[in-house]
């Protein structure tokens, strides 16, 4: 087959991350246009994809008829809906960043614009595409837990990782992206209903932003990391974060995220004039640093699922619990009891890899990627777990819940 043609409207860091996958299988795909504000961002895509055309807007590439077969959206949250419908309604393939958009309206705008064209569609929750996900789903199919019963699912941001986006990055603030459940958990919302084979039916919420505020400042605290007397005793320091990140990695995420530069003097000129030098107690952020939500699902299972910040930054961990057994997951491997026999058996991936999006989310980001290029290559939708409707379910779910956390109900999630 040749390989299918793709262009990119948002080059930031998750579309750099998908631009990378198609450098590393020019067999399979290859980039032919970029739309991005930003000349760095595409100069970068551009270096690894010689004649790829350059953009400035969405509109530009959509007006310039690139000859792309399908199109990745990776822009900002809030800038979802409006490239996403116009592509598909010119016929375009779409493989979009979560989440799908911010409000359930425009997300229902998106999806109705997918049916109306027929075009292929997927939503980069990139978790249903991991090794360990395949594990624990075949794990759960197989029926040796019986019937799901119950799960619980922790989602450990990460005190550094929650620092950096959710405090002084871009996900800080409901206003500018979206609220937390969204931004960062739809993603377990999606991944539970996909695993357990259950839609979210009712749910209710519990959370708030209880310590990165000015009243937990403490009275030493600078405006800046850099001008703190403070700091080396600060979790929360920003240089503690991205100065050893730099000299071990490079500047690849998180440094690639504060500054264009390559060394020491351009992450010192980010921490010092940028807001990834802030103080976290003196940002401007508003979304929950914890949240606790309790799910039933269809059939009457229940859940519990947990957003914290203040853990260490790792694999989500899960357990479910059946009439006949019960698995226990890190996000590597699983322990799966068997009731009727009483033996215990741990399995693994063999793909071991970190979480975060500097690691490729344990293989998801490679995996969505290679899932959405064989569909759009074969016209086989099977290919694409995170279809319309099913994004849509978790969405639905994610809207339920910030709902009921700001109501204190218990919210039935829509149907459809």
């Amino acid at each position: 087959m040749e390989p299918v043609a793709l262009a990119l409207v948002g080059a930031g860091n998750r579309g750099q991350t998908y631009a990378s996958w198609v450098a590393r299988h020019p067999g399979r795909a290859r980039l032919v246009a970029v739309a991005d504000p930003d000349p760095h961002r595409r100069s970068l895509v551009a270096a690894r994809h010689p004649g790829v055309a350059e953009h400035e807007t969405w509109e530009d590439l959509l007006a310039a008829g690139a000859g792309a077969d399908a199109v990745i959206v990776a822009t900002q949250d809030r800038e979802h809906r409006e490239p996403a419908v116009a592509l598909a309604r010119a016929g375009h393939h779409l493989l979009l960043e979560k989440p799908l958009a911010p409000t359930e309206a425009e997300c229902r705008e998106i999806v109705s614009a997918v049916a109306e064209s027929g075009v292929l569609f997927a939503v980069c929750h990139v978790l249903r595409y991991t090794p360990y996900t395949r594990l624990v789903k075949r794990v759960v199919d197989s029926g040796v837990l019986g019937e799901i019963m119950s799960v619980e699912h922790l989602e450990p941001v990460g005190w550094w990782h929650a620092a950096h986006s959710y405090v002084r990055g871009p996900w800080r603030s409901e206003r500018l992206a979206s609220p937390m459940l969204l931004a960062k958990s739809s993603h377990d919302l999606d991944w539970l209903s996909y695993v357990t084979g259950r839609r979210i039916a009712r749910v209710a919420s519990f959370g708030g932003l209880g310590h990165f505020r000015p009243d937990k400042r403490p009275a030493q605290a600078a405006d800046r990391c850099l001008d703190c007397v403070i700091e080396p005793d600060c979790p929360y320091s920003a240089p503690k974060l991205y100065y050893p990140a730099l000299r071990e990695r490079g500047a690849t995420w998180p440094v690639s995220v504060i500054t264009d530069g390559a060394d020491e003097a351009a992450v010192t000129e980010a921490l010092r004039t940028g807001p990834y030098g802030r103080c976290v107690y003196a940002c401007d952020n508003d979304v929950v640093d914890h949240q606790v939500l309790a799910l039933e699902f269809d059939g009457g299972a229940t859940g519990t699922f947990t957003m914290t910040a203040f853990t260490e930054q790792t694999h989500r961990q899960t357990r479910i619990f059946g009439s006949h057994g019960r698995l226990v997951g890190d996000g590597e491997r699983v322990e799966v009891l068997d009731f009727r026999t009483g033996a215990t058996e741990t399995a693994g991936t063999g793909h071991e890899t970190g979480s975060n999006a500097g690691d490729g989310h344990g293989g998801g980001d490679d995996g969505v990627m290679d899932a959405f290029v064989r569909a759009v290559a074969t016209r086989d939708p099977s290919h694409i777990s995170s279809g319309p409707a099913e994004s849509l379910a978790s969405h639905l779910a994610v809207f339920a819940a910030e709902q009921a956390r700001h109501s204190g109900t218990v919210v039935t999630v829509p149907a459809r």
